[in-house]
């Protein structure tokens, strides 16, 4: 018998908290790489389960092992990115929640796929007359399934594409300052410049300490710029 997919995972999403000022999450740009990754091989492995449970219903060799596998890599994609792991927050956001279990319910789409295959994969080897019934529902249903997981990856997308703007407007943001800072750097070297000219010998001291001030806030010109100019590239 199947394993039922209704409830694990879904209850522990829908346990999250749905609203509140929670800090936001940031994610490096590796993770929202893997999300979106595994996000879109939903799609293409979905594909290949029905495919091969077809070549399989044909007798074709090996074929009902690798839809198999493709049904438990589709699985276990699915449940990393609801549940989450060590490197994977899970549906960190109010946006993912939605998506899964809001009005598109993704996650009950997924789920009712998963199930779906199981019951064609475990009844193929069996010939039983509900194999072609079965199999021409999991071939109906790969269409719409295709639908519900481009709209998630495009979630996915969409918040990796919006937290590297935030990041670049703040990595800006903190350029400016550093900017400002270092032109009133300039300001007090060149004044200690002045003083130390008019203080004679007494002065010397005081003007290599004043150079290599000028010399410090040349090199955080240069930081600066560089840093302009990438973060706005």
């Amino acid at each position: 018998m199947p394993q039922s997919l209704s409830s694990p995972h879904a209850d522990r999403a829908l346990a999250r908290p749905q609203t509140g000022a929670a800090a936001p999450v940031r994610l490096s740009g590796e993770v929202y790489g893997t999300l979106i990754n595994l996000s879109g091989r939903r799609r293409f492995t979905s594909q290949r389960v029905v495919l091969y449970a077809v070549l399989a219903m044909q007798g074709r060799d090996d074929a009902l092992a690798m839809s198999r596998e493709a049904l438990a890599v589709f699985r276990d994609a699915h449940a990393a990115l609801v549940d989450g792991s060590d490197k994977l927050p899970g549906l960190y956001c109010d946006e993912l929640r939605e998506a899964y279990f809001g009005a598109a319910g993704a996650d009950r789409v997924i789920r009712a796929f998963i199930e779906l295959a199981e019951r064609v994969l475990e009844a193929i080897p069996l010939r039983t007359r509900a194999v072609p019934a079965l199999l021409e529902q999991l071939v109906e249903s790969a269409t719409p399934l295709l639908g519900v997981l481009n709209g998630v990856t495009q979630v996915y997308e969409d918040l990796a594409k919006r937290q590297a703007s935030t990041v670049k407007k703040q990595l800006v943001g903190v350029m400016s300052d550093i900017e400002t800072i270092a032109k009133q750097a300039r300001i007090v070297s060149f004044n200690a410049q002045v003083i130390a000219a008019r203080a004679g010998d007494s002065g010397r001291e005081f003007a290599v300490v004043s150079a290599e001030l000028t010399q410090i806030t040349g090199k955080l010109d240069g930081l600066v710029r560089e840093a302009m100019r990438t973060s706005v590239a």
